[in-house]
């Protein structure tokens, strides 16, 4: 697992081993592509990356340009993997990591409490664990919390085969595409009635 592309490309990136099985890193070649359908969204880019894991798709977007990072996940293991490769990559990096579970309908809010007032994202990574059901869900959370911008992108990574819809109360489907078993979907906030 590495960075693909940006000031860090290449640097190599620590994993889960074999005793952490439940975290599934994003594969390079997801996260290349989905960086060229982002192309220039990401620079200066205010970014949330939930399900973080190991970090790789907050990571890449600090290589490619992102203004700043917020990374959440619950998995003790997988935040130690996250602070090991974000010293490893950007030391200095404006950047925060969060300890909190996503499948409680609270924990945005939780999230939202110990940000800065008014703090909102342009860009968020939705990477829950395959097939639990988790996508949809925390699509709705985001779209009713208020950490979204106005023109943010939310990108939903999922099994290829699970269905997520093309419109919610807030948020439209722009695109989605398939590679091997991953899914991703792109969603943007409807514009104000």
């Amino acid at each position: 697992m590495r960075i693909t592309g940006g000031t860090a490309k290449g640097h190599t990136l620590k994993g889960p081993g074999k005793e952490h099985r439940a975290l599934r890193p994003t594969t390079d070649r997801v996260r290349e592509a989905v960086f060229s359908i982002l192309a220039d969204l990401v620079v200066g880019a205010n970014v949330l990356d939930l399900f973080a894991g190991t970090g790789s798709y907050g990571l890449e977007a600090l290589s490619r340009g992102a203004g700043s990072v917020v990374f959440v996940d619950r998995d003790r293991k997988a935040l130690e993997i996250l602070a090991h490769n974000l010293l490893h990559c950007f030391p200095d990096a404006p950047a925060r990591a969060f300890q909190l579970d996503l499948s409680r309908s609270s924990s945005l809010a939780r999230l939202q409490a110990h940000l800065p007032a008014n703090s909102s994202f342009d860009l968020v990574f939705l990477d829950p664990p395959y097939e639990k059901k988790l996508a949809e869900r925390l699509l709705e959370m985001v779209e009713d919390s208020e950490l979204i911008s106005g023109n943010a992108t939310i990108l939903v990574e999922e099994k290829k085969n699970q269905l997520l819809p093309e419109k919610l109360n807030r948020l439209k489907l722009l695109d989605s595409r398939r590679y091997g078993e991953t899914g991703i979907w792109l969603y943007t906030p409807l514009p104000p009635k």
